[in-house]
């Protein structure tokens, strides 16, 4: 922690940087899959007659129904299938009367699916807008402001990329732990921001210190519960994916948080207050 809080701070700002950019090209060139909720499509949740794997199930409703599109979820005697494209109840059941009982059937249509990227756009835009006016009002500099946006957008920029890369689809659940990374990524920042620009005590290495303790300690805890969730989920309840889908959103969301707090937000502070600022 002295190793970082000491640190020329000018080479740490540029490695969030760089790893923000690197997650935008990715999502630009790869993109992003959708859930069930925005794409549209079916969701059944069916119980098996007979064993089978998730690969044989898949396999089955993909020759059944003569799409590619197919993702399956086993958990004991029960499977969750979703599958692109708007099928009807009764046909479903009665295609697939010697394989499985349908517990339940939720059928999912374009309009609702453009309705919900309405939804998630305006969601994250007001959640930032709400986020710089507040952080702007408690510490009325602008730096310091845009310094902890910039690393907000940052943690949600390599979180998307991640889901990207490890094929997490955005749904709503997914939205939400972006949501929730936002307030994670803004507590530290606003701890160091405080801990540099308001008290006095100390040199600003020392402040920046202590608040690389304090806060590295709230990130670690967060981030150590989330991997627990993400191992428990996917070990003991397979079912659950959007559980595991929000843990591993947050883990990635939270591994980027270090960075942009404690390399990129200390090193804007840093030099902010080498040029006379907040004074």
């Amino acid at each position: 922690m002295k190793y970082i809080s000491r640190q020329s701070h000018k080479p740490l700002i540029l490695i969030p940087v760089i790893l923000m950019i690197i997650s935008l090209l990715y999502i630009g060139v790869f993109g992003l899959n959708q859930g069930v909720e925005l794409k549209g499509g079916t969701l059944a949740t069916v119980e098996l007659k007979h064993p089978m794997t998730e690969s044989e199930i898949t396999n089955l409703v993909k020759d059944k129904l003569k799409v590619n599109d197919v993702q399956t979820s086993l958990s004991g005697n029960t499977a969750t299938i979703t599958v692109s494209g708007d099928l009807d109840a009764a046909q479903f059941s009665e295609m697939f009367a010697n394989d499985f009982n349908v517990l339940s059937f939720k059928s999912v249509g374009a309009l609702l699916s453009d309705a919900a990227m309405g939804q998630i756009a305006y969601a994250l835009i007001f959640a930032f807008l709400f986020m710089s006016a507040t952080v702007f009002f408690v510490f009325r500099d602008f730096i310091p402001s845009i310094a902890i946006i910039l690393s907000a957008l940052c943690n949600i920029s390599v979180a998307v990329g991640g889901m990207s890369l490890f094929g997490i689809p955005i749904s709503i659940a997914s939205v939400g732990a972006l949501l929730m990374l936002i307030g994670y990524g803004v507590d530290t920042d606003i701890l160091l921001t405080t801990r540099l620009l308001k008290r006095r005590e100390g040199t600003v290495d020392d402040r920046a210190e202590g608040a690389c303790k304090t806060g590295i300690v709230l990130s670690i805890t967060a981030l150590a519960s989330m991997l627990v969730l993400f191992i428990v989920v996917k070990i003991f309840i397979p079912s659950a994916q959007v559980l595991a889908d929000i843990s591993a959103v947050l883990v990635m969301g939270l591994l980027s948080d270090l960075m942009s707090t404690w390399l990129m937000n200390l090193g804007i502070l840093k030099w902010h207050i080498e040029r006379g600022g907040h004074n």
